[in-house]
């Protein structure tokens, strides 16, 4: 069963999960846009994407880009959880598992760290 939340009470999770990224870090994202859509047309049951070009492999020609985006599908969290606090958990760990792509690390070893 799927939990019913407000577009602002997400928003409000993801502006949160944000805040979780020690300052330092977030000090070096640079181009990078957050999204909120409700699922990913061509993965239903994907639960965040980053599309861009992670920090470890820009060179001195990276410039004049469109932002990174970082999206996060929302009906897919919900989908997956049962409770509010299951979606608090689901959706710090979506948002910090795609910033991390931007700076370069990838899947196994975000499984590694627990972030998978």
């Amino acid at each position: 069963m799927s939990v019913s939340m407000s577009a602002d009470r997400f928003e409000e999770l993801v502006g949160d999960a944000l805040d979780l990224i020690p300052p330092e870090l977030t000090r070096a994202i640079d181009n990078v846009v957050v999204l909120i859509e409700p699922r990913n047309p061509e993965d239903p049951h994907l639960l965040g994407l980053y599309h861009g070009i992670a920090l470890t492999e820009r060179d001195s020609h990276y410039g004049g880009t469109l932002p990174d985006t970082v999206t996060i599908y929302r009906d897919a969290i919900l989908d997956i959880c049962d409770a509010e606090s299951e979606v608090v958990n689901e959706v710090a760990i979506t948002v910090i598992h795609e910033i991390a792509h931007y700076f370069g690390i990838d899947e196994d070893r975000l499984h590694q760290l627990g972030w998978g």
